[in-house]
């Protein structure tokens, strides 16, 4: 999220080689895209319950002075925010990227003029704009500034996702550049949960998820799969288009929602061009296209500033088992001598290490070599500590040992007799009430 407030009359306010290797070999016959759907306004995101974040932000901001003198102070996305020793604790990270050994990679940014800039946001080859200004400047000094390991680490971590990225952008004919918005939503890492409940690498919200056809319940978020959350980030993506067609509208509103871009639309009077938009923009929204520019950039020309890539160790060969029964990431880890962090890695959609197989078939991403180990230790596999891993029963018994009815209980309390009170002196109106009236008839007879 990026919040974004004006302050007036402030002045002088300082404030790895792509090798093309997927880390899962992700098999997308398994996944078939759903078709697709008439976009429903989304709920207005911002009103989302906060939850704890996996990483806590560090706050941080920078400013602009616009051409009247104000000072526009414009926070990071949270995913510029996010601690490097977080993201290096990760499997991925920790197992299969390393620190480059035969590059020397400094810590001072080298120096280039505005028109160096936007020559080359100018050649990269993309279609959506990749326009130049000061915001968009302020965003690129910081990723190749301060937040260059940070750029490296996920230079590095690019192997592991772009070509799954990449694979699901195409197929729904969607601009490939847009495959680096996780880099700005999530910092590449499948477990990032933001502020708002924002969660995975395309840090879907709750509802948009389920629209898109991934399945969120206490055992399974499939926002966190990152096959099956690329896809529906595309087809995401492209519905986006055929309500906006404009791009930088388009990723605009995947941060804020449709609905805020066609307020800001109505609100400017049908402007439709982001920069002229920029002023009526949702807040946190202002600076989403800047960071989205910027980290294009940072991805592409990293090596003129002196930014080493993280190395990418070979990931081991991946595919994937079908099962129909319950099963736990422990169970499968110790029969098979797997290490439980590489299956929890491989698997990050499974919420609490479980498997509702007995659900519906669910998809287990295994080490290539172990898929057949699988299948033919399975009910060794299903058997093991399952009263101990899988504790949700079937069926419960009831302890009718002792009974459970208790003697009546002749005392009462006090509003028990008062309620008692009050019905015996409603009876007794309603009997000295009919005596009367019986009185009265006898009179009437005698006369």
């Amino acid at each position: 999220m990026i919040r974004i407030k004006n302050i007036k009359n402030v002045n002088g306010v300082n404030k790895w080689l792509k090798v093309g290797v997927i880390l899962f070999a992700f098999n997308c016959s398994l996944f078939t895209p759903v078709a697709a759907q008439t976009i429903i306004d989304p709920e207005e995101e911002d009103d989302e319950e906060e939850v704890d974040s996996l990483f806590v932000p560090i706050e941080d901001e920078i400013s602009v002075i616009d051409k009247q003198g104000n000072t526009e102070l414009i926070e990071f996305p949270e995913a510029m925010t996010y601690d490097l020793d977080s993201l290096m604790s990760l499997y991925m990270s920790k197992t299969y990227l390393s620190m480059p050994g035969d590059c020397q990679m400094l810590d001072q940014n080298p120096e280039f003029t505005p028109e160096e800039y936007i020559d080359r946001l100018r050649r990269m080859p993309t279609v959506m704009e990749m326009g130049y200004n000061e915001i968009v400047q302020r965003f690129i000094d910081r990723y190749m500034g301060r937040l260059r390991h940070s750029v490296s680490y996920m230079l590095g971590a690019t192997n592991f996702y772009v070509p799954i990225f990449e694979e699901a952008l195409e197929a729904y004919q969607v601009p490939l550049e847009l495959k680096y918005l996780p880099v700005i939503e999530s910092a590449l890492n499948p477990r990032a949960v933001s502020r708002v409940g924002a969660t995975g690498l395309w840090q879907f919200m709750l509802g948009t998820g389920k629209q898109y056809g991934l399945e969120v319940n206490s055992l399974v978020d499939e926002r966190r799969d990152p096959l099956r959350a690329s896809y529906a980030a595309a087809r995401y993506l492209r519905d986006l288009y055929r309500i906006f067609g404009d791009w930088n509208l388009v990723i605009a509103a995947y941060n804020c929602g449709p609905g805020n871009i066609n307020k800001a639309i109505h609100r400017s009077g049908g402007e439709k061009d982001y920069w002229r938009l920029y002023p009526y923009l949702p807040a946190e929204t202002r600076g989403y296209v800047p960071a989205f520019i910027a980290a294009n950039y940072a991805m592409t020309y990293y090596c003129e500033h002196g930014i080493c890539p993280m190395s990418t160790k070979l990931p081991l060969q991946t595919d994937t088992v079908v099962v129909n029964r319950d099963v736990h990431l422990e169970q499968i880890a110790s029969v098979l001598d797997l290490d439980i962090e590489m299956l929890r890695s491989l698997n990050p959609q499974y919420r609490r290490d479980i498997v509702p197989g007995s659900n519906k078939p669910y998809a287990i991403r295994l080490p290539m070599a172990d898929t057949s180990r699988f299948i033919d230790m399975q009910d060794s596999i299903y058997s093991y500590r399952a009263t101990e891993l899988l504790t949700k029963r079937a069926v419960v018994d009831v302890n009718d040992d002792v009974p459970t009815f208790r003697k009546k209980v002749v005392k009462r309390g006090r509003r028990a007799s008062a309620r008692k009170g009050r019905n015996a002196a409603r009876r007794g109106k309603a009997a000295s009430k009919s005596r009367r009236g019986k009185a009265s008839s006898k009179k009437r007879r005698r006369r």
